[in-house]
């Protein structure tokens, strides 16, 4: 226990006097109606809310009848007032207090109940700077802040889903709440006034951002907030504690706005991988498509006519990796494919966009299996920003959304169209596997992919013994890396496994010495000015 915080307050005071001003008006008028039928609870209220509260038959004071100020300047001043804040700071049992109150008026307000204007709902419209500014809420969060502050006798409700159990808990204890609850609730103001204040700041941070003038380029202080959505068994070993957060305002498909269908809760190892999972297929539009993913990285992905040859040829890159990985697919799972894999293998997730029925029943044979829905997503995603944590702080970047920069032919020879077509599909996947990466493609379909060694020569050796102890042939394939090749080894390496075109930023000392090498095999290269390092 912190110092000096006690286990449950000695008083809890009945609620008498509630003040209600909320923009969320869903289940106000029940919630308002038993705090004044049952409990004898005298309500004030402002604007639309007291209307609504009206039309349902109760007595509501105005809040200018408690100020005896009028509500002014489109509403932006009604609550900003001793009469308000006084009835919520008041210390009860402090003579001082109480002797200020009498003096002025003031009485004592003993339940709040307020929600904010939505200033994040109308960012995620694409509203105009003008709208946005005015659904910026002042007198809301000051009142959340001063009934917070005094939770040791004021109740202050934030959210409509915790309306039943305030009225539960004056039930049962004659009109009042407990200090527990009360402390709770006030953990949980002071949580989403922060919220509000942050995506206030990041908005604007952002709007500045964009201005040229501005030297730094990104704002000063730069706030994250997240829910808390569940609750983990543990973390990436059984040793850590873990939860999984969110980015509540996102409404990108992702792993933290997908829907669980069935299965065993997922884990934290579960969600990081079917995060890269499902960004890595999202990479592709036009034809059906299968990522499976093993430890953060992807050991199979294929493009086909159909998505049951999509999974098929996905899992043919490395069946051994696929065992106990994730599945993710950029099409609805149908029936064939979901029988395939069910059949076929362990897998500990499936996402999709979509589930068909007849799928959904196939999957259910096995119950421990974790099949979610994602939704659609856009062909070209909008921005966003990716975060990674360092001890003590946090980097900040845009997320790697760009492909390349210009595709550009530096050997004599030039691709074929097939090639082309694969040398694009391999920098996809490319992009998504840990550095340094190497990935051979033939035909859309990865023949071997290494990830994240030390030595991008010895990713090259293991993307051909991985496809070797698979079966596949790498003579004939194309490869691609993610960064340059500082030396010809890597590159000499991929043409002696049979790589005959290859794909790279570009951007070494020794380019020059590299484009010699192709020119020497006889293979094409194309440059794409643009890495994809993934730490």
């Amino acid at each position: 226990m912190l110092k000096g915080l006690p286990a449950m307050s000695n008083t809890n005071p009945k609620i008498k006097t509630a003040l209600i001003s909320v923009s969320d008006k869903s289940g106000i008028v029940e919630f308002a109606k038993r705090l004044s039928e049952e409990f004898g609870v005298a309500l004030i209220s402002t604007g639309g809310t007291a209307k609504r509260l009206r039309e349902a038959g109760l007595d509501v004071r105005d809040v200018a009848e408690l100020t005896q100020f009028p509500e002014m300047m489109d509403g932006r001043l009604k609550t900003l007032h001793p009469a308000v804040h006084g009835g919520l700071l008041a210390v009860r049992d402090n003579a001082e207090h109480q002797a200020a109150q009498k003096q002025h008026g003031i009485r004592d307000i003993d339940l709040l109940c307020v929600n904010l204007y939505p200033f994040e709902e109308t960012v995620a419209k694409g509203a105009d700077y003008d709208t946005v500014i005015e659904n910026i809420d002042i007198g809301g969060p000051a009142m959340i802040r001063a009934a917070a502050k005094n939770h040791a006798a004021v109740t202050v409700l934030i959210d409509p889903a915790d309306y039943d159990r305030v009225l539960d808990e004056m039930a049962a204890n004659d009109g009042a709440t407990s200090f527990e609850l009360r402390r709770e609730l006030a953990q949980r103001a002071f949580a989403r006034t922060a919220e509000y204040d942050a995506a206030i700041s990041n908005y604007l941070g952002a709007v500045v951002d964009h201005d040229e003038a501005r030297p730094e380029g990104w704002p000063r202080t730069f706030t994250v907030q997240f829910k808390k959505v569940q609750a983990m068994r543990y973390g990436e070993n059984p040793h850590q504690k873990a939860a999984f957060y969110i980015d509540g305002n996102s409404r990108e498909a992702s792993i933290a706005t997908a829907t669980q269908l069935q299965g065993k809760e997922l884990s934290f190892n579960n969600i990081a991988d079917t995060d890269a999972a499902l960004e890595c297929v999202k990479q592709f539009s036009k034809a059906p498509a299968c990522v499976i993913v093993k430890h953060a990285n992807p050991c199979g992905v294929a493009i086909a006519d159909t998505l049951l040859d999509a999974y098929d040829r996905a899992f043919k890159t490395d069946p051994e990796s696929a065992f106990g990985g994730i599945i993710a697919f950029n099409r609805t799972l149908d029936e064939a494919t979901a029988a395939a894999i069910i059949d076929r293998q362990f897998v500990e997730v499936i996402i999709a966009p979509t589930v068909s029925e007849a799928a959904q029943q196939v999957v259910a044979r096995k119950k421990n299996v974790r099949l979610l829905t994602c939704g659609t997503w856009p062909e070209k995603p909008g921005p966003r920003l990716d975060f990674k944590k360092v001890n003590g702080g946090l980097l900040v970047q845009d997320a790697d959304l760009a492909l390349y920069d210009e595709l550009k032919v530096v050997t004599q020879k030039a691709p074929s169209d097939q090639q082309m077509t694969d040398l694009l599909f391999a920098w996809k996947v490319c992009k998504f596997v840990k550095s340094n990466a190497i990935v051979y493609c033939r035909d859309q379909m990865t023949i071997g992919v290494g990830a994240g060694q030390m030595s991008r020569v010895n990713s090259a050796r293991i993307a051909v013994a991985k496809a070797e102890a698979a079966g596949l042939e790498v003579k004939g394939s194309v490869v691609a890396s993610d960064a340059f090749f500082p030396f010809p080894d890597g590159l000499l390496t991929a043409i002696e496994a049979g790589a005959e075109a290859v794909i790279q930023p570009g951007g070494s000392i020794k380019d020059k010495e590299v484009i010699k090498a192709a020119d020497d095999a006889g293979i094409a290269m194309v440059m794409t000015g643009m890495r994809h390092f993934r730490h």
